[in-house]
């Protein structure tokens, strides 16, 4: 047997409402938050995903093409047999550095 309990029914109206309210207050806050994280770390010069693997490429590419123009080098050298070889400077010893502000 159902009661017309017009109290209870205005009740779960209000609950439903503020419900409702609460979830898009809810959203609208996620979405501040998020906007702000996006500003704090644009700010903070961070790269994307996709220019860090574009750079990442380029390093890639010109590390191969380094090791490539190495080993030309290394060939045109050992065509001319080595007679256009520069002597070699012998290297100074490195001197240990001083802490700033030490004489």
């Amino acid at each position: 047997m159902q009661t017309d309990n017009r109290l209870f029914d205005d009740f779960v109206k209000f609950v439903n409402g503020a419900a409702g309210t609460l979830a898009g207050v809810a959203r609208e806050t996620e979405g501040a938050a998020r906007e702000r994280a996006r500003e704090w770390i644009g700010g903070m010069d961070f790269v994307s995903r996709e220019e860090f693997e574009a750079v990442k490429a380029m390093a890639v590419a010109a590390r191969d093409e380094n090791e490539a123009l190495q080993a030309r080098l290394a060939a045109l050298e050992a065509q001319l047999g080595g007679a256009a070889k520069p002597a070699a400077a012998p290297k100074a010893p490195k001197s240990p550095k001083k802490p700033a502000g030490q004489a």
